[in-house]
């Protein structure tokens, strides 16, 4: 017997999850989509005919609360929120993690300037705290834009025209300077607005969004580079955690479930092209290129018929790192990627990455990013 599950959410979201979720339609699961844009009377008068055995529901401002209160008394999945509620799991991308990575990507390009441009949402609000907390670390200047008038675009349209407040800010902002933007939509909003007022992406202003999603950001001009949120991983933990709760009898409410970013897909909005020096674009090229090659900071010297000497001074300058730290911390964001979406072991990551010892890319990783290679695949 199957069990009907109501997924009640924005094609958006559905669009995001659907690939994992599809597993689950062979394990006795068969879902059922309503709209969480028709109007609530509407949905509650569904759900209660239907009688569904499990929900699963996408948190917006003043639908949450009236599906609540339908009272279904069957197992809840409600995601895109931190909060926690009576009987129910929410699951959520780490928007603290997300912004700390779009912080992390600025500055690895060579941005010693930084901007967020948010819109006054809870997760907004939440990458900008986590992009704040990194750039504070390291003692890097910023400042915040937060622009309205998205309230009543659906995701993918592009129709709001920048307040003069925000073209003030952009012309304010000193050069070149990296911005993250904390949804995509804000981000291809950016680069027009960007575009309008003659400010060079990514020469002058370098662009990073969040959520890295496909149909945004490859349709962008120039094309965005984003945080990417794993969203296979993500739409699994959600089937399964129905599953759990159907056939297990697992009680998971009462608690939030948060989903970190893997990584930052870098396209023409924000790479290392952007770096007026010559010899550090052609270093950066260098080492991106070769991730998977056992190269050598001498080798790279070579190259660039450099000293070693100099070249650390140039990386230092700009990156806060040497060489060899920037191609660690490259061959951790290769990995990390890996890890969340292969199927390869650690082992094999390991080997693929030239770190060539799993346990020497652990200490990497522990050293890099505070956690094992281990917590990038739960």
């Amino acid at each position: 017997m199957h069990n009907t599950i109501a997924i009640v959410m924005s094609e958006v979201f559905l669009r995001r999850l659907t690939p994992a979720l599809a597993s689950f339609s062979s394990r006795q699961l068969d879902f059922r989509i309503h709209s969480i844009h028709r109007p609530m009377t509407e949905i509650g008068d569904l759900l209660h005919e239907t009688k569904p055995s499990g929900l699963i529901s996408e948190w917006l401002p003043q639908k949450a609360d009236d599906l609540l209160s339908f009272d279904l008394r069957i197992p809840h999945i409600m995601v895109g929120t931190h909060k926690q509620f009576d009987q129910v799991l929410t699951v959520d991308a780490d928007d603290l993690a997300i912004g700390r990575e779009a912080a992390l990507a600025l500055s690895h390009v060579g941005m010693r300037t930084f901007g967020c441009l948010g819109n006054s949402t809870p997760y907004s609000d939440l990458r900008i705290e986590g992009f704040k907390s990194q750039a504070s670390d390291r003692g890097t200047p910023f400042s915040v834009h937060c622009e309205s008038g998205f309230e009543e675009l659906r995701y993918s349209e592009s129709i709001h025209n920048p307040s003069k407040e925000m073209n003030d800010w952009l012309v304010g902002l000193e050069k070149p300077c990296g911005i993250f933007a904390t949804h995509d939509p804000l981000g291809r909003f950016l680069c027009s607005a960007c575009s309008r007022l003659g400010i060079k992406v990514p020469d002058e202003v370098v662009v990073v969004g969040a959520n890295n999603d496909p149909l945004v950001c490859d349709l962008s001009y120039p094309n965005l580079s984003s945080v990417s949120i794993p969203w296979q991983k993500y739409g699994q933990f959600v089937g399964q955690s129905m599953s759990d709760m159907l056939f297990s009898k697992l009680k998971l409410g009462n608690r939030c479930h948060l989903i970190p970013p893997s990584g930052v897909e870098l396209r023409h909005s924000a790479n290392h092209l952007a770096v007026k020096d010559r010899m550090l674009r052609r270093a950066m090229a260098f080492l991106t290129e070769r991730l998977r090659e056992p190269i050598s900071i001498g080798k790279l010297c070579d190259e660039l018929k450099i000293p070693r000497r100099v070249l650390e001074r140039k990386f230092t300058k700009i990156y806060e790192c040497t060489p060899w730290e920037m191609l660690c911390q490259l061959r951790v964001n290769l990995a990390k990627k890996m890890l969340i979406d292969s199927g390869c072991s650690v082992g094999e990551i390991s080997e693929l990455c030239c770190f060539n010892d799993p346990e020497r890319m652990a200490v990497v990783f522990k050293r890099l990013t505070g956690k094992p290679p281990s917590s990038f695949r739960k």
